[in-house]
């Protein structure tokens, strides 16, 4: 019995154990599936993160390129912002300072209009007084125009005179030639004959050119040099260059009364050319040489042009008055006569002017203030020698 006991105490305590280990075992089961569920669990959840992470990352890259962009242009919004502010700083300064200028223009131009108004009220009383000046003066001026006929068939009477005066002691030579009478002779009778210019010399039978004496009306005497080779002879001689050993930027006096030596350069006077051209009408010709020794000339009528020295003449008188370094009549806000020396017909600084600084072979290029004629060679061209002269129109 006692055995029986023990062994069933024994299997007592065998079939415990087991049971106890059975629900162990059971339990450990239950725990790995639920373990094993709860990992799937947390490996989906783990997944499921992951991605939503990987949105989130996605998102917010786009949302810091965006925002880079953004700052990006922000800066260069700055900058142009800064750029325009400065652009209108500046214009406004600009447009302070031309309110300003035009504030003094605005009362200059009130002042030249006061100014313009008083001289307009001085000009019509000149005015007023002038008209009564004329009408004045129309009987004076009936007067002098009879006058002046009178003087004008005087005048052909005795240039009919001196012809026949002419012819007279023409004869006379022929008739002393046969008794040896000294040429002195001769010349100083055909001076008894007073002769207006170097046409009539050489209408008179003087046809080598020299020096002479003239008369503008029977007593005013003056002594010019007459070329009687060129196209025909007949000139007076107005203007000589020929190697530069005279000034010629000279005041309106000196040119108003002639200066240098006939035999050499010289500027006849102004004084005297008026006085000559004042008699008839006249022919002007001016004849160039430039330093290769080619001869122009350029010959000019009341209306008219002809000549080598271009197709235009470079002279502009009609329209342009004389001017010296100290007389400034040309038609230019600068002088002319100053910034290209020597006196002339500047119209405004023109094509032309013989009276310039007289420069030498090799040093002639490129001066504007030389001695030029633009349509023969060019405005920046120097020539070595110059000469004008007249003779009357219908010679």
């Amino acid at each position: 019995m006692e055995n029986c006991t023990r062994w069933l105490q024994k299997i007592e305590v065998f079939v415990k154990d087991s049971l106890t280990k059975d629900t162990t075992h059971l339990q450990n089961i239950a725990l790995h599936n639920e373990m094993t569920t709860m990992l799937d669990l947390g490996t989906k959840l783990l997944s499921q993160s992951t991605q939503h992470i990987r949105r989130l990352t996605d998102t917010e890259t786009q949302v810091f390129r965006q925002t880079s962009r953004l700052e990006i242009q922000s800066l260069e919004n700055a900058l142009s912002s800064n750029k325009l502010e400065n652009k209108l700083l500046w214009q406004t300064s600009e447009i302070n300072q031309l309110w300003d200028k035009t504030g003094t223009l605005e009362q200059r131009i009130l002042n030249m209009e006061a100014r313009h108004h008083a001289e307009l009220g001085w000009i019509k009383g000149e005015q007023t007084e002038l008209q009564r000046l004329l009408a004045s003066q129309s009987s004076s001026i009936q007067s002098l125009e009879l006058n002046l006929e009178q003087v004008v068939t005087y005048n052909s009477a005795l240039h009919r005179e001196q012809l026949q005066m002419h012819s007279t002691i023409n004869d006379l030579l022929k008739l002393f030639s046969k008794n040896e009478v000294s040429s002195n002779a001769f010349k100083q009778m055909d001076d008894v004959i007073k002769y207006r210019d170097c046409a009539e010399l050489f209408r008179a039978g003087f046809n080598r050119s020299g020096i002479y004496t003239i008369y503008i009306g029977m007593q005013d005497m003056h002594k010019v040099y007459c070329n009687m080779d060129s196209a025909g002879g007949g000139w007076t001689i107005i203007q000589s260059r020929k190697d530069g050993t005279l000034d010629f930027h000279r005041t309106w006096e000196e040119y108003k009364m002639g200066f240098g030596s006939l035999t050499g350069e010289h500027w006849l006077g102004n004084e005297l050319v008026y006085q000559l051209t004042n008699q008839r009408q006249y022919t002007l010709r001016l004849e160039l040489t430039d330093w290769d020794g080619k001869l122009a000339f350029s010959q000019l009528f009341l209306k008219s042009y002809s000549g080598t020295a271009g197709r235009y003449s470079s002279l502009v008188i009609n329209g342009a008055d004389f001017s010296t370094k100290d007389m400034d009549n040309d038609n230019c806000i600068c002088k002319c006569a100053l910034m290209l020396t020597g006196g002339w017909w500047f119209d405004a600084c023109g094509p032309s002017n013989l009276n310039g600084v007289y420069y030498t072979s090799g040093q002639n290029s490129g001066k504007v203030d030389g001695i030029k004629w633009h349509y023969f060679k060019g405005p920046n061209y120097s020539l070595r020698a110059t000469t004008m002269m007249i003779r009357p129109l219908n010679f």
